[in-house]
């Protein structure tokens, strides 16, 4: 791999624009089964993959390194990757089908749900796979990642429309869906990599990988001790109130997107080191993070009645939730740094005792300390102030969880200063704010739609007044498409006739 091929903003603006393009399908997608599925029944959908979460948590652990060893062109990385990860999914899946009977009696989950649980099971295979495939391409090409998200929305809401919609089928429909969309996915990776994949498997990365896999594993098993917090949401507030966290998150998650214009950043910094990079994607990240904040502020009320008129109540959710997508697109960004500067594994090979003692394991550290704050608060208040009230434990939950990750981030970002340096763009940063402070004014004021099509119309008109205004106040801005433009250009006179 030639090593400075990357461009940062070229691929960060190709994998935003699949993001924001799937925002349209994965709305279509959650539309089909809110609105085909009963509360409960979504509350239902929302369990499912957040049990699926754990038997997934191993699934970035090699990808972490093969991604990094791949960066740095160590020849059979990727197809080593993709095999390694390849032999745990068929592992776990294993784990997971007969655990799950018993864990769904457990949680007092109707019976009648259990082939759901069992179904989604192919996907962890698939899931672990795409992992992998995307973690080698993130090296190589970024922006196919956002090929293959294009590829595998446009299967997801195609086949959503006719097992969940025609055939009458919300949640089982909904699962063979993904499962078929995650496919064609993996399929479209796999041919983009398949000279790669003709390369020797190298088992002495895998012994590199295990070594640097427990500060991985701590890692992901902290995160979902972590999530542990929506197992109780689900237990103690209800279905109800599962679903209002999850249709409010639904839509709060749309604004941490704008992480992936900084996507390039990661494999960048593994090559080179630049601190100007940062401060671009810092830039580019908030120009579009922070008036996506300000319209979930402004009309939260009505974006949540695009999914079901009764998950309106949850508005104060949403509001907190989208403050919490911004801290948590800073926070991937500022990750995105502090694993691209960290060197522990340069030549290929991993001291234990190096990451042991690395600013990585303190950052993968974080997690546990959010967990410490959040699951004894969680359960403390669901258990004497909200239990079994749907909007108030929801929003109990939001709050806890957003209070922890923003003090999680203030650590992050005191760590990455001390391994670099970064000049934060405050004048820009102003401009955004200012901007997006008079477009949220103006959407607030009109009327709040509950309509879909006059939804997105006051969304599109937010939009314009922000970049109207944004373009008159920053010449930065004013300059960025015609040179996100001029890239597009060197990518096409590159590609054969």
């Amino acid at each position: 791999m030639v090593r400075n091929e990357i461009r940062l903003q070229y691929s960060g603006f190709v994998i935003f624009a699949a993001k924001m393009l799937s925002v349209a399908t994965g709305l279509i997608f959650q539309l089909m089964i809110a609105r085909s599925a009963t509360t409960q029944d979504y509350g239902i959908w929302f369990n499912i993959n957040d049990l699926l979460t754990y038997f997934i948590i191993l699934a970035a652990v090699f990808p972490f390194w093969a991604m990094r060893f791949a960066a740095r062109a160590e020849e059979g990385a990727i197809k080593t990757g993709v095999i390694a990860n390849l032999a745990i999914s068929i592992a776990a899946t294993l784990i997971y089908i007969p655990l799950i009977p018993i864990i769904t009696s457990a949680l007092g989950v109707n019976p009648k749900y259990t082939p759901l649980y069992l179904l989604i099971s192919a996907q962890i295979i698939e899931i672990y796979l795409i992992n992998a495939l995307e973690a080698c391409l993130r090296a190589k090409k970024p922006q196919t990642l956002g090929y293959g998200l294009l590829i595998a929305e446009t299967f997801k809401v195609v086949l959503g429309y006719v097992f969940i919609i025609k055939l009458q089928q919300p949640l089982q429909g909904a699962i063979i869906s993904l499962t078929l969309a995650i496919a064609m996915q993996t399929i479209f990776y796999l041919k983009l990599l398949w000279g790669e994949m003709k390369q020797n498997v190298k088992w002495a990365y895998v012994k590199e990988w295990l070594k640097g896999s427990v500060a991985n594993i701590y890692n992901v098993v902290g995160s979902q001790i972590a999530a542990f917090i929506f197992i109780m949401l689900f237990t103690y507030g209800g279905e109800n109130a599962r679903s209002n966290y999850g249709a409010a998150a639904q839509i709060a998650n749309i604004i941490t997107y704008s992480s992936f214009l900084a996507f390039a950043l990661y494999p960048k910094l593994l090559a080179e080191e630049n601190s100007q990079d940062i401060t671009t994607s810092l830039k580019t990240v908030l120009m579009f993070a922070i008036p996506m904040a300000a319209g979930a502020l402004a009309i939260p009320d009505s974006y949540l009645t695009i999914l079901k008129d009764e998950y309106k109540e949850a508005w104060p959710i949403l509001m907190v939730l989208a403050i919490d997508a911004l801290v948590a697109t800073l926070s991937m960004l500022f990750s995105y740094v502090l694993y691209g500067l960290e060197r522990l594994d340069e030549k290929a090979k991993i001291s234990f005792k190096k990451l042991a003692r690395s600013r990585l394991f303190i950052g993968f550290s974080l997690t546990y300390i959010h967990s410490a704050i959040t699951i004894p608060a969680t359960f403390y208040i669901l258990t004497n102030y909200t239990q079994n009230q749907p909007v108030p434990s929801a929003l109990a939950v939001a709050i806890i969880n957003s209070t922890a990750r923003f003090a999680m981030f203030l650590i992050l970002y005191a760590m990455v200063r001390k391994m670099t340096e970064i000049k934060i763009p405050w004048k820009n940063i102003a401009k955004y704010l200012f901007a997006s402070a008079i477009m949220a004014t103006i959407i607030y004021t009109i009327p709040h739609q509950t309509r879909i099509y006059a939804t997105l119309s006051v969304t599109a008109l937010g939009g314009i007044i922000y970049l109207a205004l944004l373009m008159a106040l920053d010449k930065e801005t004013r300059t960025l498409a015609h040179s996100v433009w001029q890239e597009i250009k060197i990518k096409v006179k590159r590609v054969p006739a």
